[in-house]
């Protein structure tokens, strides 16, 4: 099998996948794992400082992850031989926020219609069509940037929902309010609304001398914040935020968007802030002390017949990430969720990472 067959048969693998067969998932990851191991220079090179030998790895968590601070210093690309090595200047890219003078992370993107396949995917395993929608996106921070992956793909969605009135509001939340009431006083029956923001801009909103009690005419209304305070306000916990959303806004739960720019999934809690992995993610926590030390998963018994450690430093598996790198150690900390299989909790960071705007809050 060639090489480009094979990236287009992990890609039709991968897309096959369903959140269910766990077994399905460790053996395209593996497959994954060895095509990275082949074909991505950076990881190849960290797995040879490592001594790991890929053809002698045989389950998910004896993976090596990648520390995600090497997006920020460098281009991790895989590239097939029979493809041509791809320059970085001429891809679609996408850049972390972070504080002025601050070194941000870069993740290249060789095909975004991946990316824009794989959201949409995503999105409406859990929602529902985007054409059943309209979606309102209140991102100011975002906006104010020109490389922001989830601008690019609220952007997308809001291409596929086909609707007059769904877009972007950068600050003028007056007109949002105005949509909002206009979509209240003219529901559609088969139509869903969409609010997704960024923690402090709904915040902000909501603690508005609005009065917002017209929002409980869009009955299948969905408040959806992204996190981050980005420095405009003091951090809470993310319980904090709901609360005060859900108490001002009048709505019995607010959803959450777990993703970043080195991801190309996302991950979506409902609420309660329990995110479920989507069919191309898996997330694996690993011991705060030892990142070579995975902790198992609650459904696993480990061989040792230790307690299962359920808090740690979150590992991602992301195989929508098939040409960069699949297998990141994050800086965030998280739990599994107990008795709800691929459910897990985003409790914070660690204290030395850097302070950026993605989907956390503070312990």
């Amino acid at each position: 099998m060639s090489p480009s067959t094979s990236r287009n048969d992990l890609r039709n693998q991968i897309l096959r996948l369903q959140s269910a067969n766990r077994s399905t998932f460790d053996s395209v990851a593996l497959d994954v794992f060895r095509y990275q191991a082949n074909f991505n220079p950076l990881y190849r090179t960290y797995l040879q400082h490592r001594k790991v030998e890929p053809e002698k790895i045989r389950t998910i968590d004896q993976i090596p992850f990648l520390p995600i601070g090497f997006f920020k210093q460098h281009p991790v690309l895989t590239h097939s031989e029979e493809m041509k090595e791809p320059l970085t200047d001429k891809l679609l890219t996408f850049e972390s926020s972070g504080t002025t003078g601050a070194v941000t992370s870069r993740h290249y993107v060789p095909d975004p219609a991946w990316y824009d396949t794989v959201s949409q995917q995503i999105f409406e395993q859990v929602y529902g069509p985007l054409n059943r929608f309209h979606i309102l996106a209140l991102l100011p921070s975002y906006l104010e940037r020109n490389n922001s992956s989830l601008v690019y793909m609220v952007q997308r969605f809001i291409e596929k929902s086909d609707s007059d009135s769904s877009g972007f509001f950068l600050r003028n939340t007056d007109d949002l309010t105005a949509t909002l009431q206009q979509l209240a006083a003219s529901p559609e029956p088969n139509r869903k609304v969409l609010l997704i923001g960024v923690t402090f801009g709904l915040l902000d909103w909501a603690e508005s001398d609005t009065d917002f009690s017209f929002l409980k005419q869009i009955p299948e209304l969905i408040i959806m914040e992204t996190g981050g305070m980005k420095g405009r306000r003091q951090e809470l916990l993310r319980e904090e935020v709901h609360d005060l959303l859900k108490n001002r806004l009048g709505v019995a739960a607010i959803h959450s968007e777990y993703g970043m720019t080195e991801l190309l999934s996302q991950a979506y809690s409902t609420g309660a802030g329990i995110f479920r992995a989507p069919p191309t993610l898996r997330i694996l926590l690993r011991d705060v002390n030892d990142p070579f030390c995975i902790y198992p998963f609650p459904d696993q018994t480990a061989a040792s017949g230790r307690r299962v450690r359920l808090t740690g430093g979150i590992n991602v598996i992301d195989l929508a990430n098939l040409d960069s790198c699949s297998f990141i150690e994050t800086q965030d900390l998280g739990q599994y969720e107990k008795g709800t299989p691929d459910a897990f909790r985003v409790i914070g960071r660690f204290d030395n990472s850097d302070i950026r705007g993605c989907n956390l809050m503070v312990l």
